[in-house]
């Protein structure tokens, strides 16, 4: 896509910023905002009561009431980050059409081009961008590699890589692109991404960190403090395929090791949250808290992120920093245990990197 492919004189007023988006999210915010006109969501997410909450974090809290009836139920166990995929359950492959904003996939040229209108034919492998019919923020997307391959909820180093190309594409650092794995709150076992456009700077990309290592590629580790949920975050390196390969290799450990995780890609790929949890864990194994139980909330990346959907006014009216962080210290992971998955992270990535090194020699 380039900037020809459209004007950008008539731009929507609804965004301040407008005149400075790229061709990419201009086209995306204008595909979105016609979905809504046809009347394809569930709700009018501009009609949601949304609050900044005071504190140290500035928790964002939205309230959709009755988001959690409308959505479409997840049809596989938590207990397993991998299964196989089944195309007997609902998967992106049955959405309506209308619901399809755009497809694209890999060219042979070194620049982009946009096709209004293109035949399905030149689409056969390609990937898709969807809305989310349940939306909890602006432009609310659902991006799928390879929609018609039918790949599993699964991170691999192309389809996270993809993820990544988007994310800078959008040139913005309001609109992030996210993963939950399953066991982590992904509710479809097809494999996709979201993102939306939110106009504050998340929690978790505000919250101190404390550098672990800096790898030979350039990309450097560092790990949350003072934040409610443990987690990692990545950035540097020459360019962002070697982010996105050392962040995709982290996530293919963690699943095949059968732990949940949830992934936030932020300032335009530029860094990279990971984040894991292990909330659904403790719902099976009875141990999670009645009070956040009776919430119906699910943690999936936004909420880790510092971005709560609440599903009733009540919550919505009585909550504070204090109740927030307190149920995301029991979404995510114990001081022990994230140290000793720190541990094995490290370890992983020092064996990898041996092993590389190696080959190379």
């Amino acid at each position: 896509m380039d900037g020809k492919s459209f004007g950008l004189s008539c731009l929507s007023d609804k965004e301040d910023d407008s005149l400075n988006l790229s061709p990419f999210l201009y086209k995306l915010f204008r595909e979105w905002e016609d979905r809504k006109a046809r009347g394809l969501f569930h709700h009018d997410i501009s009609s949601c009561d949304t609050k900044v909450l005071p504190g140290e974090h500035n928790f964002v809290a939205t309230l959709i009431e009755g988001r959690d009836q409308k959505k479409r139920p997840t049809e596989f166990g938590m207990n397993q980050v991998l299964q196989p995929f089944d195309s007997g359950k609902f998967n992106f492959t049955k959405v309506r059409p209308e619901e399809v904003i755009f497809r694209f996939c890999e060219t042979d040229k070194d620049y982009a081009h946009y096709f209004d209108g293109a035949p399905d034919t030149i689409s056969a492998s390609s990937s898709a961008i969807l809305i989310n019919v349940s939306p909890i923020g602006y432009c609310h997307v659902l991006l799928t590699p390879k929609i018609q391959d039918c790949l599993p909820q699964r991170i691999g180093q192309e389809s996270f890589l993809i993820a990544m190309y988007v994310a800078r594409e959008a040139r913005n650092s309001f609109f992030r692109v996210g993963y939950n794995s399953l066991g982590g709150f992904a509710t479809i076992n097809h494999l996709h991404f979201q993102a939306y456009y939110l106009k504050v700077q998340y929690p978790v990309e505000k919250a101190t960190t404390d550098k672990l290592t800096t790898l030979v590629n350039g990309v450097s580790i560092a790990q949350l403090v003072h934040y409610p949920v443990s987690g990692f975050v990545f950035e540097g390196g020459a360019n962002l395929e070697d982010l996105s390969d050392l962040v995709s290799k982290v996530c293919i450990f963690l699943q095949d090791s059968n732990r949940p995780f949830n992934v936030l890609i932020s300032e335009s790929g530029k860094r990279v949250f990971l984040l894991p949890q292990s909330y659904a864990e403790k719902q099976l194994l009875g141990k999670a808290s009645q009070e956040f139980l009776d919430m119906r909330i699910n943690p999936a990346i936004w909420e880790l992120s510092g971005h709560l959907v609440l599903k009733r006014r009540k919550d919505y009216d009585d909550t504070s920093e204090a109740n927030i962080s307190r149920f995301l210290v029991e979404a995510g992971l114990s001081e022990t245990e994230f140290q000793e998955l720190k541990r094995c992270v490290l370890d992983f990535l020092t064996v990898s990197a041996a092993c590389n090194s190696d080959i190379d020699a």
